[in-house]
């Protein structure tokens, strides 16, 4: 049975996951999740032992030192809660890990049962894959879920995809099984501009979360590297006219497609996200950190180091480009028009 020492009953709490590997192009979705324990200032409370789910000649432990001391971190999954105060306070529950090598339906169980003794209401799974989508334009982002229920009541999309999946996939039918409301979050990302970071990608994983859950998210500098990003890649496409000239067939075809739904629904989104953003919920400095607690030299050993700075995309490649094995099989299922569908029900 699992115990939470140190971490108090939760308010409404929801758990968001992401996952690095084949369900993370351009490490759009753990970025989001680090982005938001980083703004509101989460504190590690659990971490999934290493020894049980991950092959570390394929994702290696990093040795540092600290103050002349080595110390070593080790590739695992780890879990933090965050307080989102104002007028209504509600919890997150944060799960930002590494996709396991082994044991996947332990690796499920074992976060269903955090889930289980926090009171987790719904869980969230971010995920991005490489897709047929240009650069220039919003990046696609769906809602799936294999909910029925669910999909009529929150205005996703009821899977149907078939094929390889991710822990993505996995984690969304244990919590089905489960009885656990869960939703999963996809952000299609240029194919032929997949190397990470890929702010843009992020920032519309967040903004789509804030529409799920209700919930204004600090975005701090995210807007601004993300234009800084499209930037970037719009001098290097310029600088190749092969590229440039498949950027504006991509762009013909997404808007061609997207030309009937350019429609009042999408402008009253984004009119209630800038109402939300000029009058309710808290902004940055004003959310409270979290909650659980870690002691002495475990916090250190457990946590990962934040990285920051921004990386300048490199070249894209010339048109038609051969996809990565590990997007290829979702990618094409959904492509451009959808993400989403690259999530999976299996048996």
């Amino acid at each position: 049975m699992i115990e939470l020492e140190g971490v108090p009953e939760l308010i409404d709490p929801v758990m968001v996951a992401a996952f690095e590997g084949w369900n993370d192009a351009g490490d759009a979705a753990s970025t989001a999740v680090a982005h938001l324990d980083r703004e509101w200032k989460g504190e590690v409370f659990a971490a999934l032992d290493a020894e049980d789910y991950y092959d570390f000649q394929v994702n290696r432990p990093t040795v540092w030192l600290d103050g002349g001391v080595r110390k070593v971190t080790w590739p695992t999954t780890r879990l933090s809660v965050v307080r989102v105060g104002g007028d209504k306070p509600r919890d997150l529950v944060l799960v930002r890990g590494i996709e396991p090598s082994m044991r996947w339906r332990s690796f499920c169980n074992e976060l269903l049962g955090f889930a289980h003794e926090l009171g987790v209401e719904m869980v969230v799974i971010l995920g991005a894959l490489l897709g047929d989508t240009p650069h220039t334009r919003p990046v696609p982002v769906s809602g799936v879920t294999s909910d029925p229920d669910l999909a009529s009541s929150m205005d996703l999309e009821e899977t149907r995809y078939e094929g390889p999946t991710g822990i993505v996939g996995i984690l969304q039918e244990a919590c089905t099984h489960a009885g656990v409301p869960a939703v999963s979050l996809w952000a299609a990302v240029p194919h032929y501009v997949s190397q990470p970071p890929n702010p843009k990608a992020t920032l519309a994983l967040l903004n789509r979360l804030e529409d799920l859950i209700d919930l204004r998210i600090p975005l701090g500098e995210l807007p601004e590297d993300a234009r800084a990003w499209q930037l970037g890649v719009d001098q290097l496409a310029s600088e190749d006219s092969e590229v440039a000239e498949y950027v504006q067939t991509l762009e013909e075809a997404r808007d061609t497609a997207e030309l009937p739904e350019a429609s009042g629904e999408a402008i009253a989104r984004e009119f209630e996200r800038y109402l939300r953003r000029r009058d309710g919920g808290p902004g940055p400095g004003q959310a409270s950190g979290g909650h659980a607690t870690e002691s002495g030299d475990a916090g250190t050993y457990l946590r990962d180091t934040a990285t920051g700075g921004r990386t300048k995309p490199p070249k894209p490649p010339k048109p038609g480009p051969e996809r990565e094995d590990e997007s290829e099989a979702e990618g094409d299922a959904g492509s451009d028009s959808g993400p989403g569908s690259t999530d999976t029900s299996e048996d």
